[in-house]
C-alpha cells in the first residue's frame, strides 16, 4: 500500500521550473491549485527545500561518522499532514521541527551517520532511513502509508524528484500548471527530470480536466496510463 500521488508543479510554457524564472510569471496560483487538490503531504527535494523552506539552517556536507548501514524509522509525532524532504545524504541542518504549519518529515539512505539521526531526533524531526546508496522511493511510499498514516501527497518539486518517483511507477495524478512566459535558458531543469532510462517511450497519460485562469495560467490535470 501507498499514498495517492500527484506531481504538483508550475512550469512556463518550454516546461523549465525554475522558481525566481516562474515567481516572474505568476502570483499565488500556484498555492490556490495546491489547496484545491485536497489534504495531502508535501514533498520535496533537497535542492528545493534549501531554496523554499524557510526552516532550513543550512546546506552542508554530510556528518562524518558510522552509517546507519541499516533501513529505520522513526514517529517524532502523528499528523495529518507532513512537510517531506528527500535529502539523500543528510546535507541539510534544521531550525525548527515545522514548516507549512506541518511536522517535518526527513527520508535518507542508509548512508547517512547514526550522529546525523540524533540530532534529528533531539529535535523532534520524524525519520525514514532506506536503501544502501539510494533512496528505494517505492519501499519508502509503504513506510509512509504504514507508519505515519499517509494516504495523500502532493510532489511540490523539484525535477529529478518528480523523475524518480515517474521512473518508480509510483505518481497517480500528474497536475500542470502552465505560466505564459518562456524561459529558454540553457541547463534548465524540466518538471521531469533525470530518467536513466535512454528509451524514447514516453509516459502516458490520459487527460483528466483543462482550466484557463484570468491571468493566462492553464492548469492541466492528467491521470498516469500505468497500465501500458
Amino acid at each position: 500500500m501507498k499514498p495517492y500521488i500527484i506531481s504538483h508543479m508550475m512550469i512556463s510554457v518550454d516546461g523549465r521550473i525554475d522558481c525566481p524564472m516562474v515567481g516572474q510569471l505568476s502570483t499565488d496560483e500556484y498555492y490556490v491549485a495546491l489547496e484545491k487538490l485536497g489534504p495531502c503531504s508535501k514533498l520535496s527535494g533537497r535542492v528545493t527545500t534549501a531554496l523554499e523552506c524557510t526552516a532550513v539552517k543550512e546546506e552542508t556536507t554530510p556528518e562524518t561518522g558510522n552509517a546507519v548501514g541499516r533501513e529505520s524509522v522513526h514517529v517524532a509525532r502523528q499528523s495529518d499532514e507532513y512537510t517531506i524532504v528527500v535529502d539523500t545524504h543528510g546535507k541539510l541542518r534544521w531550525q525548527a521541527d515545522e514548516a507549512d504549519g506541518h511536522p517535518i518529515l526527513c527520508i535518507v539512505s542508509e548512508q547517512v551517520s547514526e550522529t546525523y539521526l540524533e540530532t534529528l531526533r533531539l529535535q523532534g524531526i520524524s525519520w525514514i532511513v532506506n536503501g544502501k546508496e539510494r533512496i528505494n522511493l517505492s519501499k519508502a511510499m509503504e513506510v509512509l502509508y504504514e507508519h505515519f498514516g499517509v494516504r495523500r501527497l502532493a510532489i511540490v518539486g523539484g525535477g529529478h524528484i518528480c523523475g524518480g518517483f515517474l521512473e518508480a511507477g509510483l505518481i497517480d495524478e500528474v497536475s500542470i500548471m502552465v505560466a505564459p512566459g518562456i524561459d529558454g535558458r540553457e541547463g534548465q531543469t524540466a518538471v521531469f527530470d533525470g530518467i536513466t532510462r535512454q528509451e524514447c517511450n514516453p509516459f502516458r497519460l490520459k487527460l483528466e480536466s483543462v482550466e484557463q485562469w484570468d491571468s493566462g495560467i492553464v492548469w492541466l490535470r492528467y491521470k498516469t496510463r500505468k497500465d501500458e
